[in-house]
């Protein structure tokens, strides 16, 4: 891979892609704290090593210091989908990077278009929407802010191939594609349990069974995390349902803490 890519984030997705990217060259990756630092570290080992891959565990090099991103010539922003926290990161990172660096972040929902303005480079700027599993999912929905140049457009397409993925241009709307489509039918599921009394297992059964789906709705919510379902949902304007709101309070987000539609 000709570009040097940086990572700043420390959670799944930006593990998994340092991961990913880590098979075309070094990658640096940034976490907030010393422990996120240390998680991120056995995360990406973790990660190459159920690929075969673990050597390229070592081309990760993890930075608590934001500065070790200056020698990137892309940064892609991988942090919580939140508006206001990933338009300062990325006014920081703009402070410790060259002219030429292209611009990235992981936003599932938010706009692309109000994140570039943020980072004050919209022509350098790129929605590079990956998915999670990151190395196992072929898919990278690219959104373009109406400033970026075709350098830009041209360097993010380049970028997806050098990842193995297949990139498809999206409009930069709420959602994009696939979690505009995706995350209505997911809250219709749990409005089903709600209707129905029906158990988890059963429905996502028959969405496997009779739709082909390689995993149910309900488990599907669990493995993304209720708390981030919802953030989509409000983002794209789909109603939470009820069930929903109730395990965020009780504090089961799903697989990342052990419970949510199942137990882990």
């Amino acid at each position: 891979m000709q570009e040097r890519v940086a990572v700043v984030g420390s959670g799944a997705i930006a593990c998994g892609l340092a991961a990913t990217a880590a098979a075309g060259g070094d990658v640096v990756l940034w976490a907030r704290s010393d422990g996120s630092a240390e998680r991120a570290r056995a995360t990406v080992a973790k990660v190459c090593g159920k690929l075969e891959r673990a050597e390229d565990a070592e081309r990760v090099s993890v930075a608590t210091d934001l500065a070790a991103v200056a020698g990137a010539t892309i940064v892609v922003e991988a942090i919580v989908e939140d508006l206001s926290e990933k338009s300062e990161l990325l006014r920081e990172v703009v402070g410790h990077v060259n002219g030429d660096t292209l611009l990235a972040t992981t936003t599932s929902s938010l706009s692309v278009e109000a994140l570039a303005a943020a980072s004050g480079q919209p022509e350098r700027f790129v929605g590079l929407h990956v998915f999670n599993p990151v190395p196992k999912m072929q898919l990278v929905e690219l959104a373009f802010p109406a400033a970026a140049t075709e350098d830009t457009r041209r360097r993010a397409r380049a970028l997806c191939v050098a990842l193995g993925k297949e990139a498809v241009e999206v409009p930069d709307l709420p959602g994009f594609v696939v979690n505009r489509l995706l995350f209505p039918f997911l809250f219709s599921a749990v409005t089903l349990l709600e209707e129905t009394g029906l158990e988890p297992k059963a429905v996502d059964t028959c969405m496997r069974l009779g739709a082909g789906h390689p995993m149910g709705p309900l488990a599907l919510l669990d493995y993304v995390g209720l708390d981030v379902a919802t953030a989509i949902g409000e983002t794209i304007g789909t109603p939470i349902p009820a069930t929903v709101e109730r395990l965020i309070a009780e504090g089961a987000l799903g697989k990342k803490s052990g419970r949510g539609f199942y137990e882990y």
